[in-house]
């Protein structure tokens, strides 16, 4: 954390907390993301370990920035990513209160969760829980994907998954089922969250 000067408090649950900090050097705005290594469970920090690793190799314009990680040694896991000023998509809807979006705005954010999911798709990565909550938005109204601490790499793009897991409102048919799926399960998310966008046109 030498690195960093704290702005303040963003987020809070049972597996940390997330705080707004500026970097010494570049003077730009990161989160970071604390998970206490002592407190937590063993799926905490291993969705903890495995969303620094996912991020650590992807580079998308609509996929949350990371920059670093490493376990302080007060036992706590940092994730710093890139801030993204709008909030989450959720909060963002919310704040509509039946004031219509445009349409030009619905269909830009369409497309841009559908970019960051092919490009997700085409390294055999499944998000598995794509919801409102985990879709960010900067200043400018960029989405960015992110939270993938249950993602899942596939082999090959034969390979299936077969595990439940998910947000049910947002988990497609075949996970319902338990029957075996592979990225295509990402689609009814998508589909459902553009039923919910179009809501406030």
């Amino acid at each position: 954390m030498d690195n960093y000067i704290f702005i303040r408090v963003v987020g809070k649950g049972s597996y940390g907390e997330v705080n707004l900090v500026k970097h010494k050097t570049d003077r730009k705005q990161y989160v970071i993301k604390k998970l206490n290594l002592i407190t937590s469970s063993k799926r905490e920090r291993r969705s903890a370990e495995q969303e620094a690793q996912l991020l650590s190799r992807l580079r998308h314009p609509n996929i949350v920035m990371y920059r670093e990680s490493w376990e302080g040694e007060d036992c706590q896991l940092y994730i710093v990513m890139g801030f993204c000023e709008g909030g989450d998509l959720y909060h963002r809807l919310k704040q509509q209160k039946g004031e219509l979006l445009p349409e030009r705005q619905v269909v830009e954010w369409f497309v841009q969760i559908a970019m960051a999911l092919q490009y997700l798709h085409e390294r055999n990565i499944l998000h598995r829980d794509l919801k409102t909550q985990n879709i960010f938005l900067t200043k400018t109204n960029i989405i960015k994907v992110g939270d993938l601490g249950i993602a899942r790499v596939l082999e090959n793009q034969n390979d299936m998954a077969s595990t439940l897991i998910g947000t049910p409102y947002y988990m497609s048919p075949e996970l319902l089922s338990n029957k075996p799926y592979n990225h295509k399960v990402n689609c009814p998310p998508a589909l459902t969250l553009s039923s919910f966008i179009c809501k406030c046109l």
